[in-house]
């Protein structure tokens, strides 16, 4: 691969986006480890964001890194087995991610939500069962992307070769017959199930928010040095999430379908559709962060003491 100035440029700014992600993500992973060795118990929410933290840590890797490299000029890094290896994991931390997080927001709408009998007995049911649902979810990724493997191999050095997408340092092939389709219907179904739900879930939370914030409305309004409701600020991080994850995902599935049905390389294309995909693991750490007070106080001193 020649290396030009586009190809400079964005690798540059892929490293860049790369070491802030991942400071972010391992501050939030050691920040749990820290909690688990020191006898800490875990909520439920706190270990959907560990499987999402660590998820979003190994999409990061998987994905950024190798496309990082390529753009920086560095040639056959990475043999057949190794794309292999390398795409395959994405599929599955990429899949394990958007899993965590449509339970992350589902759990905190049911968490949220009116405190009757059936919502109470809904909120014990759904407990117990968070952390095997992770585990099994981790299971059906591996099978769901067991297909993965056969369609990637090494990078392919002439231009000739028909039915291959270069992404520089890997190629995937591309088909067009029915199996393919099907297999890509099977995929964009459940990422649409998942963001559907994540939607719905967080509209759902949206709205009682906003009612909450209504009814007491008269005790904030004699809290002058409120700068931000606690409302508009749990709201505000929602949104944030979702629109970022929404944005993220939807671009990672369009270039599904536009790596198994396109030929040629593109590789200016594929930096540019690479960076939206890792737009979410990067930016998730940092509201997470911003959210927790006790991770202000252990990774930011500064802010926690002010």
């Amino acid at each position: 691969m020649k290396m030009t100035s586009a190809n400079l440029a964005i690798g540059i700014f892929l490293f860049s986006q790369i070491t802030m992600g991942m400071l972010g993500n391992s501050s939030i992973l050691f920040y749990y480890v820290t909690l688990i060795i020191t006898g800490k118990h875990l909520m439920t929410k706190d270990l959907i964001i560990e499987h999402l933290t660590f998820a979003n840590c190994l999409s990061i890797i998987s994905k950024g890194i190798p496309q990082t490299l390529s753009d920086l000029g560095f040639k056959d890094f990475l043999d057949d087995i190794g794309c292999k290896l390398i795409m395959y994991t994405y599929r599955i931390v990429r899949g394990m991610s958007l899993y965590a997080m449509c339970l992350l927001s589902c759990f905190q709408a049911i968490t949220i939500s009116p405190s009757n009998l059936r919502w109470m007995m809904l909120k014990q049911r759904v407990t117990k069962y968070i952390g095997p649902s992770c585990l099994v979810s981790w299971l059906v990724q591996l099978l769901l992307n067991i297909i993965t493997p056969v369609k990637v191999t090494g990078p392919i050095s002439s231009k000739n070769v028909t039915n291959m997408m270069s992404y520089g340092y890997c190629s995937w092939f591309t088909s067009s017959n029915v199996a393919t389709a099907l297999y890509m219907f099977l995929l964009c179904f459940c990422d649409g199930l998942c963001l559907s739900l994540m939607a719905c879930s967080s509209i759902f939370m949206v709205n009682i928010l906003y009612r909450h914030k209504r009814q007491v409305k008269h005790i904030h309004s004699a809290q002058h040095f409120l700068k931000v409701l606690p409302e508009d600020r749990a709201t505000q991080i929602i949104l944030i999430l979702v629109c970022t994850f929404v944005i993220s995902y939807s671009v990672s599935s369009i270039r599904v379908i536009f790596t198994s049905y396109s030929e040629g390389s593109v590789l200016w294309g594929v930096s540019i559709f690479i960076f939206l995909e890792i737009c979410f693991p990067i930016l998730c750490p940092f509201v997470l962060i911003c959210n927790i007070k006790c991770s202000l106080r252990l990774f930011l001193p500064c802010c926690g003491k002010k």
